[in-house]
């Protein structure tokens, strides 16, 4: 067995790695696929999230979701070991391109850049797209909390068209689900199946999983 590793990065707090990290988690585990995911960042939220999940359940095993929490000289250690045992893995990065970062960064099969539709979301993602592009690993920006409409969204979009840059066709909406859910430990495959918030969290999965599996076929 050998995981498909994601990392989450992006240079902007807030920008929604740790909810982007959880609701993969828990779509693929729901999934039938052995999932880890590797909190390398101080704030922790992952981790929380987890232990909220764990209470949730009632489950030590957190239904079928293993968390790690190593940072430093054993990350590189860590993630080998994760990937011999598991399907997937999924690393929320800190909010800055420090060391931790750029190492999550270089084990990753695909990195998941979350942006919303913000001026400031775009000005930030440089730096995490030049140690991608430094560690000569592939990304996939993904559209984050987009509102239903406005001019603003579609500029967003124009603009990352015109740096030629790879965006995930499907978007995540501004959807109360993803935070109701992640209050409980849960994610919105689970809490809310049928709704647009799990139809778009699936599209993403399916699509970033599949462009990993192609781009680790090709190496």
């Amino acid at each position: 067995m050998a995981a498909t590793v994601f990392t989450i990065a992006q240079q902007k707090g807030g920008a929604g790695k740790t909810t982007l990290a959880a609701q993969l988690a828990v779509h693929w585990a729901g999934s039938n696929k052995k999932v880890a995911i590797l909190d390398i960042d101080p704030q922790a939220s992952l981790t929380s999230w987890h232990m909220a999940r764990r209470r949730s359940l009632a489950d030590q095993d957190a239904g079928g979701i293993h968390l790690s929490t190593v940072a430093g000289w054993r990350l590189g250690t860590e993630l080998d070991r994760l990937r011999k045992d598991f399907d997937v893995v999924i690393v929320d990065s800190p909010p800055h391109a420090e060391t931790e970062a750029k190492a999550a960064i270089r084990a990753a099969d695909l990195v998941l850049v979350p942006v919303q539709p913000s001026p400031m979301d775009l000005w930030a993602i440089g730096p995490t797209l030049d140690v991608a592009r430094k560690e000569k690993r592939d990304f996939l920006l993904v559209l984050n909390r987009m509102p239903p409409r406005g001019s603003l969204p579609e500029r967003v979009i124009a603009k990352l068209q015109e740096d030629e840059l790879p965006v995930a066709e499907a978007a995540l909406g501004n959807r109360q689900a993803f935070a109701s859910s992640m209050m409980d430990g849960r994610g919105v495959t689970e809490t809310a199946p049928r709704s647009p918030a799990a139809r778009e969290l699936r599209a993403l999965a399916d699509e970033a999983r599949a462009l990993a599996q192609s781009l680790t076929k090709g190496k």
